[in-house]
């Protein structure tokens, strides 16, 4: 699902014309979802970072509108599908008669959503995921309905949203470093991005408050750790948490590169949403730096991806840091990367992450995954990634094993 969002995300953005990236967005903006995306979905290129920032707004030129005083939206309601099948397997022992990865697992659908998104009006879009009920599961993934206005030079934007599990970056993001869950480029997602290693990813709900163009943007966010879905539709009492992102994206000659900074502060109140129950009151702190660099080897395009990040231990006295029960800051410096070695159709992948995973003793936690994507079309990838994991967090080996393996079939369309 969270692909699938990033993939809508990424596919609109063609000069003052409109983007696309999920096909939703395609059947909006009538182009291609190479558009939007940088040797692959859901990775946004320049273009769709544009499109994004314009709010899911923009549409193409053969798009027919329904138009009236006060009124331009899309004479049709633009719909995908995104699905995953995966195999994973691990390399530990299964006990007894239960039935884990170490035995080979088939996972279908490993994700299935449902979008609905694109433009309102000139100035508002959205973006809604639905998915498959069950285990407690919402019919309603996610939700977004970016306000987005040109004010000069920049683009600002009030982005009211709430995820089931991608973090409060879920409101706004354009980087592709894992800084949000479902803007990743391969499939193991915290073993090649230290915020997802430090547990960023969660329940969220708030408001983004965004200000950007082709050369930065700027998040400022007030958010609770809830999905409205899931808790009566209230965040209780109201949201308080912080998130503040920036990021400085510059041109160096046919290179994009991207260099940014997170901060998630302050805590926050919850219940479970039904009034009467126990209100608590959570810590959500932890920082993050990150960057990325798009570019070409000869005639093959290469991505470059390094993040580091580190959620804090709760001292004694004060509120548990939601992002990390464990006795010690959890933390990860992690780099990646990905060669196109068939531009346009395959390109092999490379990740490294050094990881402390706050435990008070067995905690350094390193993980080496090596892979490949082949596109059958633009729409339709399969990826493969493999991982060793090493350091004493390992020893012993535990139930699950020290190597994972992950076959995907996706799919939007």
């Amino acid at each position: 699902m969270r692909l699938a969002a990033v993939v809508t995300g990424a596919a609109l953005l063609l000069g003052i014309a409109p983007l696309r990236a999920v096909p939703a967005f395609a059947r909006q903006t009538g182009f291609p979802c190479a558009q939007c995306h940088t040797q692959h979905f859901p990775v946004l290129n320049e273009f769709g970072r544009y499109f994004k920032l314009n709010g899911y707004t923009l549409v193409g030129g053969a798009t027919p509108l329904v138009q009236g005083s006060r009124l331009s939206l899309p004479a049709g309601l633009n719909a995908s599908i995104y699905t995953k099948l995966r195999i994973q397997k691990t390399n530990g022992d299964d006990a007894g008669n239960v039935r884990t990865t170490n035995s080979g697992e088939i996972q279908f659908p490993d994700e299935f959503a449902l979008l609905i998104a694109g433009r309102v009006s000139p100035n508002i879009g959205f973006l809604l995921e639905g998915q498959l009920p069950g285990n407690d599961a919402p019919v309603l993934a996610g939700f977004k309905m970016p306000f987005s206005y040109q004010l000069g030079r920049v683009r600002a934007s009030v982005v009211p949203f709430t995820t089931d599990g991608l973090g409060v970056s879920y409101g706004f993001e354009l980087l592709n470093t894992g800084a949000v869950r479902n803007i990743r480029f391969m499939e193991h997602r915290t073993e090649f991005s230290a915020q997802q290693y430090v547990g960023t990813d969660s329940p969220a709900s708030g408001a983004a408050f965004v200000v950007g163009n082709a050369s930065f943007f700027a998040n400022f966010t007030v958010w609770s750790p809830v999905h409205l879905p899931t808790s009566a539709g209230q965040a209780a009492p109201l949201p308080r948490s912080t998130y503040a992102r920036a990021a400085w994206m510059p041109k160096l000659g046919t290179w994009e590169l991207g260099l940014g900074g997170a901060l998630w502060m302050g805590s926050t109140r919850i219940d479970d949403g039904g009034g009467t129950a126990t209100v608590t009151t959570t810590a959500t702190k932890a920082w993050a730096v990150d960057g990325q660099a798009h570019g070409t080897v000869g005639t093959m395009p290469l991505a470059i991806y390094a993040s580091y990040a580190t959620s804090a231990a709760s001292e004694p006295g004060d509120d548990p840091n939601f992002f990390n029960g464990a006795p010690r800051d959890r933390k990860a410096l992690a780099v990646a990367g990905e060669l196109g070695v068939l531009p346009a159709r395959g390109s092999v992948l490379l990740a490294y992450r050094h990881g402390d995973n706050g435990a008070a003793s067995n905690h350094t936690d390193r993980a080496l995954t090596v892979g490949g994507i082949y596109h059958l079309h633009q729409n339709v990838q399969f990826q493969l990634n493999y991982t060793f994991r090493s350091g004493d967090a390992f020893e012993p080996k535990p139930a699950d094993g020290d190597q994972l393996l992950t076959a995907m079939l996706a799919a939007a369309f």
